[in-house]
C-alpha cells in the first residue's frame, strides 16, 4: 500500500512549468540521498515532465490560475481550487505524508491547504525576490517559509519569524556546469553570447538580439560565436539575420544542455525568471537581464533589480530593451573584459549552490518536529 512504505514519504507540490518544477526536482534528488520518497501533486501542464521527475507517483490536481478580477473568473477560480482542495484531501489520506513541501504558482494551494486542515507539517518555498500570490495565501498558515532572496519577508514581522533563507534549488546538470571558472574574453579571440528567453515572451529575443548584433561593428562581429534559443516560428528569420550579418551563430528552439551553455558564455542575455536567476548565479555568468513586463507580481523586475543592485547584471525594460541600446551594452562590456570578470564574481556571489541542501535540512527538521 502506498502509505505502508518504509521510508519516509514527502509530498511536493508544484506549478507545471519548469520555474516550480525545476527546484522541486532538485529538492526530490536530496532528499531521496536521504532515505526519502517522493510524490508530485502538480496540474497537466508538468505530463511533459512526467519521464523525468524523480517522483515515486505524480498525481494531477484540479486548479486554476486566477486571470482576471472578473466576478465569473473568480468564482470559476474559486470552484476549481475547491474542487481541487477535496481531491488532495482524498490524496492525503491515502498516502499518508509525513510533510508538504509547496513551490508556489495556483496548483500549490490545494495540496497545501489540504495538509493544513489535515494538520501535516507543511512548508513552502518562494523562487522569486517578491512573494507571488498563491504563497501570500498559504504563508499565514504554513508552518515554514524558504526563501530564495535573503530579507524577502523581512517587512512582514508575522511571517519573518519562520522564514530560512535557503537559496533556489538548482538541478544536478546546473550544479555540474557551475565547476567551469569564468574565463575573461581574450581582446582578439572569440566572444561568445548565449541569449534564450524561457518558456514566456521568448519572441522579444528573436525580435531585438539579432538586429542588435547586427548592428556591432565589423571587427566585434567576426569575434562573435552566438546561440539562441527562439521559438520554432522565428528560427528561420533569426537565422536568416545572422546569415545576412555573417555572423556564426547556433540557432534552436531548445537547448537540453542550457546551464553548460551559460557556463561557457562570456555574456547572457535573457528573462529574468527564477530559474534563470538561480542558474546565472550559481553558475557565475554575467548578463543583460529584460524582464518580463506583464507579470501581474512583477516578480522578474524584482528578481532583475536585485542581481543588477548585487552587480552582477545589466538590468533593462523592455520599453528600453532596443537593438541600439542592446548593441551599445554589448559592445561596452565586450570592451570591457575585467567589468565582466567582476559581474561574474558578484553574480556568483549571489548564488546558493547548496540550496538543495539547505532546503531539505528544513523538510527534515519539520519531520523531526513531527515525530514530536
Amino acid at each position: 500500500m502506498a502509505g505502508a512504505q518504509a521510508e519516509p514519504l514527502v509530498l511536493l507540490a508544484a506549478g507545471g512549468t519548469g520555474g516550480h518544477l525545476f527546484p522541486a526536482q532538485a529538492l526530490a534528488e536530496a532528499l531521496a540521498q536521504r532515505g526519502v520518497t517522493v510524490d508530485l501533486a502538480t496540474d497537466h501542464r508538468a505530463e511533459r515532465y512526467g519521464t523525468k521527475f524523480p517522483a515515486r507517483q505524480i498525481h494531477v490536481i484540479a486548479s486554476e490560475t486566477l486571470r482576471g478580477r472578473d466576478p465569473i473568473s473568480t468564482v470559476r477560480t474559486a470552484l476549481t481550487l475547491g474542487l481541487g482542495t477535496l481531491q488532495a484531501l482524498r490524496l492525503l489520506a491515502r498516502i499518508k505524508p509525513v510533510a508538504v513541501v509547496g513551490f508556489g504558482g495556483y496548483p500549490t494551494i490545494p495540496p497545501v491547504m489540504a495538509a493544513t486542515l489535515r494538520k501535516i507539517p507543511t512548508i513552502i518555498h518562494e523562487q522569486n525576490a517578491v512573494m507571488g500570490r498563491a504563497n501570500r495565501l498559504l504563508a499565514p498558515r504554513a508552518g515554514a517559509i524558504a526563501t530564495s532572496f535573503a530579507g524577502l519577508l523581512r517587512q512582514a514581522s508575522a511571517l519573518d519569524g519562520k522564514a530560512t533563507h535557503t537559496g533556489n534549488p538548482v538541478r544536478a546538470m546546473v550544479i555540474a556546469a557551475a565547476k567551469t571558472p569564468f574565463g575573461a574574453p581574450d581582446p582578439a579571440g572569440a566572444f561568445r553570447l548565449l541569449a534564450f528567453g524561457g518558456s514566456q515572451g521568448a519572441r522579444i529575443m528573436a525580435d531585438i538580439v539579432p538586429a542588435g548584433i547586427a548592428r556591432l561593428d565589423r571587427e566585434l562581429q567576426r569575434r562573435l560565436a552566438v546561440v539562441q534559443q527562439a521559438r520554432e516560428e522565428d528560427v528561420a528569420r533569426v537565422r536568416q539575420i545572422y546569415a545576412q550579418a555573417q555572423i556564426a551563430a547556433e540557432v534552436a528552439p531548445f537547448f537540453a544542455d542550457l546551464p553548460a551553455r551559460i557556463a561557457a558564455a562570456h555574456l547572457v542575455v535573457a528573462r529574468s525568471g527564477a530559474s534563470t536567476i538561480a542558474e546565472l548565479t550559481a553558475i557565475g555568468r554575467p548578463a543583460i537581464l529584460v524582464p518580463l513586463p506583464h507579470a501581474l507580481d512583477q516578480d522578474q523586475s524584482a528578481n532583475a533589480g536585485a542581481l543588477a543592485d548585487a552587480g552582477g547584471a545589466i538590468k533593462i525594460v523592455q520599453t528600453e530593451f532596443t537593438p541600439e541600446r542592446l548593441a551599445a551594452e554589448i559592445s561596452a562590456l565586450a570592451s570591457a573584459p575585467q567589468r565582466l570578470v567582476a559581474m561574474a564574481a558578484a553574480a556568483r556571489g549571489e548564488g546558493m549552490i547548496d540550496a538543495a541542501e539547505r532546503l531539505a535540512d528544513v523538510v527534515g527538521k519539520m519531520m523531526r518536529k513531527a515525530r514530536g
